[in-house]
């Protein structure tokens, strides 16, 4: 599903941009590559919902190409889950710590944070390192364009992500 990979790797920007390195996947041979804590994110248990009528919400005018385009809108519900791992239990503290600013006042506009749950500090023999779990509850919100004439559908893009 495309918008839950949005939210993933809009999440792992934020951890990055705000100084904890993140990645998508935590094979273990790369754990210890990091000084200092690192996080691997995941996105799971999304339920969509509507919004609007059928998902439209009305229509909005372009001022970049001069056209009126209708509006249309999806919801997720779902969790964010961040493992942090570091090889001393004080440094993925601190990742912990950091992770949990981001997560709950650093993502963009179109993803609304609700409980933050951590699991306690423990041992992962697997990788020889320290590693504290959380999941975020969050509501994702994601709108797209269809142009005047109703032809051209885009895809749906998380509010508050600029796409290149």
């Amino acid at each position: 599903m495309k918008e839950l990979v949005q939210v993933r790797d809009a999440v792992i920007e934020a951890l990055n941009e705000a100084g904890l390195p993140a990645l998508s996947a935590f094979p273990d041979q790369h754990a210890k590559q990091y000084d200092g804590a690192v996080a691997a994110v995941a996105v799971g248990a999304a339920e969509g919902k509507t919004m609007g009528f059928c998902n439209y919400l009305g229509e909005v005018y372009d001022e970049t190409l001069g056209t009126v385009q209708e509006l249309y809108g999806k919801q997720l519900e779902g969790e964010i889950t961040v493992a942090v791992r570091a090889e001393k239990a004080a440094d993925c503290e601190s990742g912990c710590c950091l992770a949990a600013e981001v997560l709950l006042g650093r993502l963009p506009d179109g993803i609304r944070p609700g409980e933050l749950r951590w699991e306690a500090l423990s041992w992962e023999r697997t990788t020889g390192m320290f590693l504290r779990r959380g999941v975020l509850r969050c509501q994702a919100v994601f709108t797209a364009c269809a142009q005047e004439d109703g032809v051209v559908f885009l895809d749906f893009i998380l509010k508050g992500v600029r796409q290149d």
